[in-house]
């Protein structure tokens, strides 16, 4: 197998999101132009434009959230969004759909890893 096949694959977010702003929601591109004008989009900003476009979608958020996952820059930037706003462990769990003990174990994980 060639390093290209081994490579991480990951889906182009700002063509997709840009298709669907465009196609299906053209009066929320505006609001949007921010996200979408970065290099590279992050998982908060895939977070923050999901809910833009589509809003707070409550319907199989439990099916959803086993297939979430979060790279190391966006556990940080949670746990920031956490002390800059002096939330609970409860608050930020339930501002961002996640699990109270998800978000201990990042904090214990904090300390050593990230």
């Amino acid at each position: 197998m060639d390093k290209k096949a081994r490579e991480r694959i990951e889906p182009d977010y700002k063509r997709i999101y840009s298709d669907i702003i465009e196609l299906k929601h053209p009066e929320k591109r505006e609001k949007c132009k921010a996200i979408l004008s970065k290099e590279q989009l992050s998982s908060i900003d895939i977070i923050k434009i999901n809910v833009i476009i589509f809003g707070n979608i409550t319907e199989n958020i439990s099916f959803n959230q086993r297939h979430r996952s979060y790279d190391k820059e966006t556990i940080r930037q949670i746990l920031d969004y956490q002390k800059n706003n002096n939330l609970s462990n409860s608050q930020l769990a339930d501002h961002f759909v996640l699990s109270r003990n998800t978000v201990a174990k990042w904090k214990k994980l904090k300390k050593g890893i990230i």
